[in-house]
This record gives structure tokens, sequence and C-alpha cells, in this order.
């Protein structure tokens, strides 16, 4: 999602992994005027989803605990994965917007399955049953 995957084939989700890409920020306190600041590592993902809305926002490449980038005035808001939001809430941020729901996902690259489909397409069967099985029961 941050890179685009050129070069990659994603022919299965493996449904496991289960989270989502949100922004967060402080709880109660409303969006700045004028220009947002925004810590992520994923900044391509930012630069899309921001520009999309047609807004205007200053992205601040940082990883490792962002939940602190709102706390000590580094950023007003950050882009990050959010399983059960409980690290956001014990840094006292809410998760806000929702970007995108991610999962484990197998990925092939392009060159290996065209030069060994039958080899890669068998593997892919085969977790593809056992990702429906697991479904299923």
């Amino acid at each position: 999602m941050e890179y685009g995957g050129q070069g990659l084939y994603e022919p299965l989700d493996l449904q496991i992994a289960k989270c989502k890409l949100m922004t967060a920020g402080a709880i109660g306190v409303p969006e700045p005027k004028g220009r947002l600041r925004v810590a992520t590592k994923f900044v391509n993902v930012a630069k899309r989803y921001y520009a999309e809305q047609g807004r205007q926002v200053d992205i601040i490449k940082l990883y490792g605990s962002m939940e602190l980038a709102p706390l000590v005035g580094l950023a007003d808001k950050i882009i990050d994965v959010v399983d059960t939001g409980n690290t956001l809430r014990a840094n006292g941020l809410e998760p806000q917007e929702m970007i995108a729901d991610i999962s484990s996902r197998l990925v092939v690259n392009k060159a290996s399955m065209k030069m060994q489909h039958a080899r890669i397409q068998a593997l892919i069967d085969t977790l593809r049953t056992a990702v429906e099985s697991r479904h299923r029961g």
C-alpha cells in the first residue's frame, strides 16, 4: 500500500492480522486552524489521503512511538496502524478517520509467477483452501 507493490501480485488475503490504518489525535482537541501537521511512517499513503480530500498538510516522517508526536507538539495528528486502540487511548489519543482496512496478504513476485507458475499456483491453491476452511469452521 505504501509503495504500490510494483512487480508483485497479491493473489490471496490470508485473513489474519486484521487491523486498520487510521488517523488519530488528542482526545477532545479540535483540529487546528491552518495547516495540519501529521506524523507517520506511511508518508505516501498520507499524501494521497489528504490530496484526495484537497487538504494541504505537512507530513512528518517518523518511526517508532508515533503516539508521542502529538503529546510533545511535533504533530497535530498521526497516521498509524490501529488494532484495539488501547495504545492510542493510553497516550491520550483517539482513533479518528479510517483510511484502510489492513490484513496480511500473500504476495508473489511477477517474474517468479511466470517462470514457476505451476509450483506457485499449487501453493496459492493450498493456502486458499486453508484460509477458506478456517473461516467456515
